[in-house]
Formats: structure tokens, sequence, C-alpha cells
């Protein structure tokens, strides 16, 4: 199955840009490559659900499933 590419209008490249700088600069121990690819993710499902995918929601949203992604870890691979 193939990825679809996000389309996104007007000013959303900067926007995502500025969603993704804030969620890296949040979960320091996660890739960026995995905090874009979270973003871009929830606003594609979003944009498919018919939610507006605004900056804010967006952030939401991913910040959520970070947080999944941190919490989902063994205890013995975190850093200490």
């Amino acid at each position: 199955m193939t990825a679809l590419a996000p389309r996104f209008p007007g000013d959303m490249p900067a926007a995502r840009a500025r969603v993704r700088a804030r969620l890296a600069a949040e979960f320091l121990t996660v890739p960026v490559d995995t905090v874009d690819r979270y973003v871009c993710d929830v606003w594609i499902c979003a944009e498919h659900l018919g939610v507006e995918a605004t900056p804010p929601v967006v952030e939401r949203i991913a910040r959520e499933r970070l947080l999944g992604l941190i919490h989902s870890e063994p205890p013995s691979s975190r850093p200490h």
C-alpha cells in the first residue's frame, strides 16, 4: 500500500513545520522524522474524517500519540 502525500493548502507547510518544531522540542528522545510522520499522519487522518485540521488540533492529537509512544516503551529502554 502506498502512502498518501499530504496536500497542505496555502500556509500549511509552514504551519506543519511550526507544529513539528514545537513537538520535536518537547519530545527530545523521539527522532524528528518520527515526530514529522506523526504530525503528517494526524493531519491526513483529521482531513479524512472531515475534521478541520488546524495546527492546534493537529498538535494536540499528535502530542497525545507521541505520549503514547513514549509510555509504551519498556522502562529498561528509557534513558536514565
